[in-house]
């Protein structure tokens, strides 16, 4: 049986026991006791890092310590000074933050097309109302079946199989899904607008081919963009609606992707055609079409080149119908092309062999015109050297 404890009382007024006087009293010293062995206390199963925390009153504050101190290691036994209590709410601004890797982390993830972007694409699913485009996002494209391209398409699953690479342009922002919409209809119209305007600037004379006509003009079909052709600037005019089917040439006088107008000129076509045909001192032939104070308008086929009164003789002329009248048939030189303003110069009186001899011999005149005409190229020349 253990014995208790035996408990020393000494007065602060006693004298101390002098070192070397030999040994104490009995009474005085302390029993000596063996020292106990240390008890182990039963092995428990270590808590994993959560319970331990909770055990231990841990928060998230404290593992990351106050702002100042970010880095160094947690407090333990309490909150760290600055921390907030728990279940107290706390901003992103408190934890450590990375920008540049949480963006990293949206390109790997989210769609960065914009709309009116081009983006490519593949085929992975059909519906019958639309098409799935994988563009890289979390979510597919969707294509309406209305947006698939110009024109009708009756069968989607031809036009778009499974696998599929498409070019689309997007049209409408995500949705709560992820999903964008996309179009091939709207990426082949803004194609084609950019064709036609190049096509305009260039100053191209196109075919196209008459779909319909109304009490204005006509319609046609156009790099997939409805054109029309007002009745003014048709050729045959009179009766347009007997256009339908037939292929003209036309080219452009207004074209305006914003507003949707593009509006075409057979007439215009016409004249551009013929002024590529044309050059300075070409011997053209007609026929005389108005007879104006000022001189003859002359039918050369689709245009007309005005015969000034200056240039039919180098004689006198008292009356231009002295030389001609309408429905003659005249050959004359050109001596001038203005294709801007749509005018060409004409000249009878360098075919002459003398002054007037238009007046007294026209017939003659006019059957020799190839031959005098070579020698009227020289007289222009010599004439823009002079110019010159």
């Amino acid at each position: 049986m253990r014995r208790p404890p035996q408990v020393l009382m000494i007065r602060k007024d006693d004298p101390q026991p002098d070192a070397g006087a030999g040994n104490p009293p009995q009474a005085l010293q302390a029993p000596v006791q063996p020292p106990a062995a240390p008890v182990q206390a039963p092995l428990s199963p270590v808590p994993d890092e959560d319970t331990r925390f909770a055990e231990e009153g841990l928060t998230m504050a404290d593992l990351l310590g106050p702002e100042s101190d970010r880095g160094s290691s947690p407090r333990r036994g309490g909150a760290a000074p600055g921390a907030k209590a728990a279940g107290e709410p706390r901003s992103v601004d408190e934890f450590d933050f990375d920008e540049q890797a949480f963006l990293a982390a949206l390109d790997e993830q989210d769609f960065v097309g914009g709309t009116g972007e081009v983006v490519r694409g593949t085929v992975i699913g059909l519906e019958s109302d639309g098409v799935y485009v994988d563009i890289g996002g979390k979510a597919p494209g969707f294509m309406p079946k209305k947006e698939c391209g110009l024109g009708v398409i009756t069968n989607l699953k031809e036009r778009f199989p499974r696998g599929a690479e498409v070019e689309v342009l997007v049209t409408g922002e995500q949705n709560a899904d992820g999903m964008v919409t996309v179009s091939a209809r709207a990426l082949a119209l803004r194609q084609s607008w950019e064709k036609v305007r190049q096509l305009e600037k260039e100053g191209k004379v196109v075919q196209v081919k008459v779909n319909g006509f109304n009490r204005g003009g006509v319609t046609c079909d156009l790099e997939g963009l409805r054109g029309f052709v007002p009745r003014s600037q048709l050729v045959e005019g009179e009766q347009h609606e007997a256009l339908v089917g037939r292929t003209i040439g036309v080219t452009f006088l207004e074209v305006n992707p914003d507003t949707r107008k593009l509006v075409l000129s057979e007439r215009k076509a016409v004249t551009a055609a013929r002024f590529s045909e044309l050059e300075v001192g070409q011997l053209v032939e007609g026929l005389v079409a108005a007879v104006k104070p000022y001189g003859l308008f002359i039918d050369l086929g689709g245009i007309s080149g005005l015969l000034h009164q200056s240039c039919i003789t180098a004689g006198q002329l008292r009356d231009l119908r002295e030389v001609f009248r309408e429905g003659d048939r005249v050959r004359a030189l050109v001596t001038d092309l203005d294709p801007g303003r749509g005018r060409i110069a004409l000249n009878t009186a360098l075919l002459e062999g003398q002054p007037g001899e238009l007046l007294v011999d026209r017939e003659t005149v006019m059957a020799e015109a190839g031959d005098r005409a070579n020698r009227a190229r020289s007289v222009l020349r010599q004439q823009e050297q002079q110019a010159g």
